[in-house]
């Protein structure tokens, strides 16, 4: 059984999530790969073996090829196509697969699904790295990192709840009760029903992070997936869904219980597959426009989503603002802050911040912080390593616009004035010279801003926010996130009180609370089988990585019952 195979990992993973601890199965950084070097190498020449060509991928509904991907490195198109196929016919081939897939026993089916998982750690992960990197624009690292073991991790997560809510589910039982006189004897049969066919989005910047999981859910609980991958970033999610097929077939099962439905950004279908008849689950990530539209519109499917928000900082006081402000920097920073969870609003009490040297004023406050961005990004070598590159035009467009925008705001009254604390502009990579590239935007505004900060500004945008003291920091922040959606937070203070007021006001608000946070990882780190990944306690999404509510629903159960039989001698 290839469960068996498995089964060691499975069970250390079963452990790791009732006990929230630290583990992974995976090495964390690229040098620590088996045969580090040579693996690379091969990985590197898989995803150039993949360039100016066109991607095999056996799978229904030929109707033609599409491809658009251009590398945020080289900007150059990658020059792959991808077949394309005839969305009901997709719909009816998975349909086809799911009688004996459903059959098979939930062990079964999570066996196959780690031996997936398995093939790509180690034969394809370094390939997906690279696939990423040139179509979200990561760094390798943090393509290895968050689109690479950090989504595997993400994924036995999810088979692990996935086993825990179909084990929940006896599969006989003998029921008796007294009626009157009469003793009533049954036998009773319980079987997972799979809802039926699935279809997974999967967003231009964390291709596999969001899907793996969505995809593994699913599938777990007996339904297939159709993938839509977004058109600038297909690669990463066509190499995963050939590697899926191959392990399906392998194993015995049908392959079209995984397929790729491809579109274009002038022709997207998007819609069309949310409102599909025989469309029976949706898993979205990406903008919260559309998000949004899945949620209202995906019924009678079931919507899983997770979009955008605000993600707010708090800072009241701290012991060492250095470390703090170190902190923050680096995370405001990390991957252009085109990450679901980077900080983008940082609200401060007009007074200051409190230290144990003394309050030290806003505006002071203010400067140190973009110094300390400046610090990182400055020097292109290390701002390489830090941004990485811009995954979209459309970025650039935004970061110049709101640039633009902070400087109608300057020529107004003081009370409503906005400082531009750093301008951004475009930094040389020294491996990609013609790279996308652009250093952070960075504005001191106050709380009569509202319409510039009140929403995601996707990219290395960050606003430094006065507020009239800390109740008001956090009540504003609090406020927002509630409103206008956040995933993760951050709040720094001495006070264990304010500590205490802030930790029920963000858990009430719905996004994940990070207190007192310096050093090295960075602050929007979130721990696959450790932290949860949304609350879907506001518009932010409504699904979280991972707990029961993620895959508990996407079977049900049907019973039969009959009379015991009885024996005759």
């Amino acid at each position: 059984m290839m469960f068996d195979k498995h089964r060691a990992v499975f069970e250390r993973a079963q452990i790791a999530c009732r006990e929230r601890h630290c583990w992974s199965p995976f090495p964390d950084m690229p040098a620590k790969y088996p045969d580090a070097e040579a693996a690379q190498a091969k990985g590197l020449a898989a995803f150039k073996g993949h360039l100016g060509k066109r991607f095999a991928l056996d799978q229904p509904g030929h109707v033609g090829d599409l491809g658009e991907e251009v590398s945020p490195y080289t900007q150059d198109p990658l020059g792959i196509s991808y077949p394309q196929s005839d969305i009901d016919t997709l719909f009816n081939a998975a349909e086809n697969a799911i009688p004996t897939w459903a059959e098979a026993l939930p062990e079964t089916r999570i066996g196959v699904l780690m031996d997936v998982l398995d093939v790509l750690y180690r034969e394809h992960l370094f390939e997906i790295a690279q696939a990423v990197m040139h179509t979200a624009g990561k760094s390798f690292n943090m393509a290895y990192a968050g689109s690479g073991v950090n989504a595997l991790d993400r994924g036995i997560e999810a088979l692990v709840y996935a086993k825990h809510a179909m084990d929940a589910v006896a599969p006989t039982a003998q029921w008796e009760r007294q009626f009157g006189s009469a003793k009533i004897a049954l036998e009773k049969t319980y079987r997972i029903i799979p809802r039926g066919v699935a279809v997974c989005f999967s967003c231009a910047s964390f291709p596999t992070w969001n899907a793996w999981p969505s995809m593994l859910a699913s599938l777990a609980t007996g339904n297939p997936v159709i993938v839509k991958p977004h058109p600038v970033t297909v690669l990463p999610m066509a190499i995963s869904v050939r590697v899926f097929r191959q392990v399906l077939a392998r194993a015995g099962f049908d392959a079209n219980l995984v397929t790729m439905a491809l579109d274009s950004t002038l022709e997207p279908i998007g819609k069309l597959l949310v409102k599909h008849p025989k469309t029976a689950i949706v898993d979205f990530t990406g903008s919260t426009r559309f998000g949004q539209w899945v949620e209202q519109n995906a019924y009678p499917a079931l919507s899983f989503t997770e979009t955008a928000g605000c993600n707010t900082v708090v800072l009241e006081s701290c012991d060492d603002l250095d470390a703090v402000l170190r902190s923050l920097a680096t995370t405001l920073c990390m991957f252009s802050a085109q990450m679901c969870t980077s900080p983008q609003n940082i609200y401060i009490a007009r007074r200051g911040v409190q230290t144990p040297q003394g309050l030290v004023p806003f505006n002071d406050v203010a400067r140190q912080l973009a110094d300390a961005v400046t610090a990182l990004t400055s020097e292109p070598k290390k701002a390489a390593m830090i941004l990485a590159t811009i995954q979209s035009p459309q970025t650039l467009e935004l970061i110049s616009n709101m640039a633009l925008l902070a400087h109608e705001y300057k020529g107004v009254e003081t009370k409503n004035a906005v400082e531009i604390l750093l301008t951004p502009a475009s930094y040389r990579h020294p491996d990609y010279p013609n790279a996308r590239t652009s250093t952070p935007l960075m504005l001191k505004v106050s709380t009569a801003h509202r319409s510039l900060y009140g929403e995601e500004r996707f990219g290395p945008i960050s606003f430094v926010i006065a507020c009239d003291d800390a109740q008001d920091a956090l009540r504003q922040a609090t406020q927002d996130v509630k409103e206008l959606g956040g995933l993760t937070a951050f709040l720094y203070s001495l006070d264990e009180a304010f500590i205490s007021q802030a930790e029920t006001a963000y858990a009430k608000a719905g996004a994940q609370l990070t207190i007192n946070l310096t050093g090295p990882m960075p602050l929007n780190f979130a721990a696959a089988y450790s932290d949860y990944h949304v609350t879907g306690l506001n518009s932010a999404g409504n699904a979280s990585l991972t707990h029961l509510a993620f895959v508990a629903s996407r079977f049900c159960i049907s019973q039969s019952r009959r009379p015991v039989k009885t024996t005759t001698i």
